[in-house]
């Protein structure tokens, strides 16, 4: 009896390489994925009134990078919370389960939530809601690369929308280091290459940074750098907010 041959497959799906940094970012003229210029940010959209059963909200394009914020309050802290003269800020971000290439991983982000509230708790006057409480919740729907400093800039024009006092808006941007280059407002590629990342949130009206977080290894001089590209690029985005605000105080009410 003859033996039965071996089955052929009828495809073939090679095995994914192994993740290796492209060489492509260490040329000097190398071309952005997405053809803008190293210190060119993407197109901003924003909008307010994204969910109408929040005191505020606001949502945030840039890129693929999509984001909705909704506040809520000020309301009653809750009674096991020990009596201050102050309002409390409460900050929650997390992801769609379809936000990243890796579908279903959506979950809440600690570290951008604490981060979030850092950036923003300087900017706001606490002691004009003494006793209550301001949550703000934070949605990516899809994470296109830069997705704090998107969440912090809606965060920002959802809180002007709720009325919540502030000493001025927050804009928050980054810039990543890839080889010789600094590229502000990075895509999700730039950002899986990147040798270390710098981000700033600012109240540019009050020339005051909220936050300043740096990754990976920088000399003095390159911070400052990268610093002054994302303090201008900061500038220019708080204008465009203050522009979506005056369009929503101008629109007819309904």
């Amino acid at each position: 009896m003859a033996g039965k041959s071996a089955a052929t497959p009828s495809t073939y799906s090679p095995s994914p390489a192994p993740k290796t940094k492209r060489t492509i970012f260490q040329d000097v003229d190398w071309v952005r994925p997405d053809g803008r210029g190293f210190h060119q940010c993407r197109p901003a959209f924003l909008k307010t009134g994204a969910v109408n059963a929040a005191s505020g909200s606001a949502y945030a394009e840039f890129g693929n990078t999509k984001v909705i914020v909704s506040v809520f309050g000020p309301r009653e802290s809750k009674k096991a919370m020990a009596y201050s003269g102050t309002g409390r800020l409460n900050c929650n971000v997390s992801y769609t389960t379809f936000a990243t290439p890796n579908r279903g991983q959506g979950s809440d982000h600690k570290g951008y939530s604490s981060m979030l509230h850092k950036a923003l708790e300087g900017a706001i006057i606490v002691e004009s809601f003494p006793k209550t409480t301001v949550d703000v919740f934070a949605l990516v729907l899809e994470s296109g690369g830069s997705d704090l400093p998107v969440v912090i800039s809606c965060a920002s024009l959802a809180l002007a929308d709720a009325g919540i006092m502030m000493y001025d808006l927050v804009a928050s941007v980054s810039v990543s280091c890839l080889g010789k280059n600094l590229v502000i407002d990075p895509i999700l590629e730039e950002e899986s290459y990147q040798d270390g990342s710098l981000l700033i949130t600012c109240m540019p009206s009050r020339n005051e940074v909220t936050q300043l977080t740096v990754n990976g290894e920088w000399s003095t001089p390159r911070v400052h750098e990268a610093m002054q590209i994302c303090l201008e690029a900061c500038s220019k985005l708080a204008k465009i907010i203050r522009s979506c605000l005056k369009e929503t105080a101008s629109a007819p009410k309904d």
